[in-house]
This record gives structure tokens, sequence and C-alpha cells, in this order.
């Protein structure tokens, strides 16, 4: 049996083909694609003509916001279809992408192939009320769907599960802080296997420093820049997603690895900036979970950048973390324990495998 899973991003799109065996999922077969170089269904037929020999017993789709209402895995219907559509205005880069996928998938394999769609914002559906909601009018929130949904929630279902598999002393992973560092960072607090905050919010937007997106910044700002420096709404969503974060306080770039290797101080500040903010949430989550078990570090910048996790973990000693400065410098794009031997609370670098994540909620969705 073949269980195909798509996960769609903004900018490529990564197709990897599973089998179920008797010690869990095996991927089989594995292909990349960045944006702009075919479409959906090119891509889709150079995959099956390579690597399938046999049709699969479903898709599942990775869809980065299922709303108030796609809260799991869903198999994909028409009124599935409609709301994913519907929600496009809160992931304009991303919904849509994941439809053509869908579309896709149906032109070849024709209506009764199951597909599923998997929701990054559903490992957040659950937040308690307090961490959701947003001191903004009742009436107006209910209205228009305004709370945190967080965001990046496969990755940190991924960083999760594995953290079981390290740690099977502890029942559900007991407390965990995971980091998702990428283009796109995020930060969540995790009690056994449940959500209890994280620092994206009603968009990818709110949080962390980012790549090129600014993190939490006065909301004020916004209306300030209007009326000073005659900027359009437009121009001032453009502005914090696409020109901040690492890139506009460097001004040079907001790739991680060129402003570590550069002595420029606008480089040296981004660089201090991103894990000093990642250092305080990490503090805040620490005071929701009332400590934590882990610490957990994904995505590229927090699976290959030792100098950051550094930063943001330096000096906890009094929180029970404890940095082993050989191991983090040794543990780069791979698995591996960096917390010194004995600390209270271990940290460790995990890959996440967003792919893994998908084929076993197809699975479990087919099961039930």
């Amino acid at each position: 049996m073949i269980i195909l899973t798509v996960n769609a991003g903004s900018s490529s799109v990564r197709l990897t083909a599973f089998t179920p065996e008797s010690a869990g999922l095996r991927a089989c077969a594995e292909q990349r694609h960045e944006i702009g170089a075919g479409t959906s269904a090119e891509w889709l037929a150079d995959f099956v003509g390579q690597h399938l020999h046999e049709r699969p017993r479903c898709v599942a789709h990775r869809v980065v916001h299922g709303g108030l209402r796609l809260t799991s895995t869903r198999r994909i219907d028409a009124d599935v279809e409609a709301e994913i559509e519907r929600l496009t205005p809160l992931a304009p880069l991303h919904n849509p992408v994941a439809l053509a996928w869908v579309h896709a998938c149906r032109t070849l394999w024709g209506q009764d192939m199951p597909q599923l769609a998997v929701f990054d914002t559903a490992f957040f559906a659950h937040l308690p009320e307090v961490a959701a909601t947003y001191a903004l009018p009742r009436e107006l929130s209910a209205a228009h769907g305004l709370r945190r949904y967080g965001f990046h929630g496969l990755a940190h279902q991924a960083l999760w599960s594995r953290w079981c598999a390290l740690r099977p002393d502890l029942a559900q992973g007991g407390r965990i802080v995971s980091f998702q560092l990428g283009a796109g960072c995020s930060v969540s607090a995790i009690e056994r296997g449940a959500a209890r905050d994280t620092s994206m919010g009603f968009s990818p937007l709110e949080g962390l420093v980012m790549a090129t997106r600014s993190g939490d910044v006065d909301p004020a700002l916004v209306t300030y820049l209007q009326r000073v420096a005659g900027l359009s709404a437009a121009d001032v969503e453009r502005l914090l997603n696409e020109r901040s974060g690492l890139l506009g306080l460097s001004g040079v770039s907001g790739d991680m690895r060129e402003l570590l290797a550069s002595d420029d101080p606008h480089s040296r500040l981004a660089v201090d900036l991103y894990a000093y903010r990642a250092r305080k949430v990490l503090g805040a989550y620490l005071a929701v979970l009332g400590g934590a078990d882990g610490i957990l570090f994904g995505g590229g910048v927090g699976e290959n950048a030792a100098g950051v996790r550094a930063a943001i973990l330096g000096g906890l000693g009094w929180a029970g973390i404890r940095v082993d400065a050989a191991a983090n410098a040794a543990t780069i794009g791979r698995e591996g324990c960096i917390s010194a031997p004995g600390s209270p609370v271990q940290a460790w670098v995990v890959p996440v495998d967003e792919a893994r994540v998908l084929a076993q909620e197809a699975l479990a969705a087919l099961a039930a």
C-alpha cells in the first residue's frame, strides 16, 4: 500500500511516498520542486512516472489554514474544499496552492481517490481560551473569527512525536518547548501532547523575528506609518512580511548563514535580536508550563545554527537548562542531545519530518 503526501509551501513542494510496515512507515520515494519551474500536474506526473508502480491508497495534503471549522484531519469533499477556498484571505500564499494539488490528483486518479487534508492550524485548535483570545471587542472577534490560530502545527507535532519516542519514560512527552526555526519561526509550549501556547497568532506574522517577517511590533506602528510615512495598508503588510526581520535589520540578507559569517554590526544585531526574542518567549513558556522536561530545535536554523541555539539557551542554568558546548557545536543537521549530562532539562536537535506526520494522520483517518 502506498500513501502519497503532498507538502506544498509558498515557494516549494515536497512529494513523499510511504509504505506501512510492521516497524512503522517507510519512506520509499521523495522529490522536491521549486515553485515556478513547472505546474503541479507536471510535477505529479513526473513523480508518479519515476517512483510509483501502483495507484496510491490515498493522498494526504498539508493545508496551512483550517480556520474555526476544520480542526482535525478531514477527507476532502465538496464542503471541505469550499471551506479551504473560503479561508484563502487568511492564507493567500498557501491555501490556493494546496487546492491546486488536490485538483491535480483528482485529474490524474479520479474522484474516487481518497484525498485528506491535514491542517497546520489543527494542532492549536484547542489552545486554552486565555492563550487563543485577543483583547478585542467580543462581538468583533466573533463576527470575523479574530483569534490566535497558530501555525507550523505539523512541525511542532512532529517534534513532540519524536520526543515521545526519545523519552518513553515521560507520560505523553511531559512538558516541552519546541522551536521551529527556519525562514518562518515559531515556538510552542506543549504539555502531554496538548498545545498550551504558541508564538504565531491570527497570522504567521506574530511572534518571533523571522527571515523577512518582523514578528511582534506595537500595533500603533501600523497606523503611524500610514499617517506619517504615507504607506497604504498593502504597503505596511508587505513591509512587515517581506522587508523586515533579519533582512530589514541587517539590510543585507534574511539568510542566517550569511549573517552568522558576517562581522557587520547590523548583521550582528540582527542575529542577537533574533536569539533574544526567542529566549524571551522560552522564558515565558517555562512560566506557562511550570518548567519543562525538554527543549527541542527543528527547522533549517534550529537544526544547523549551533551559535543561535547557544545564544537562546546560554545562561539558563537557573531554569535547569545546561548546554554541552561541544555536543551543540557537533550537532549539525542531525538528531542529537545538546544538553550537558545531568541537566535537569534536556535540549535536543530533532530534524522535522512533516511528511511522516501527514502519512500517520492519513492512516489514522482511513482506519477511522
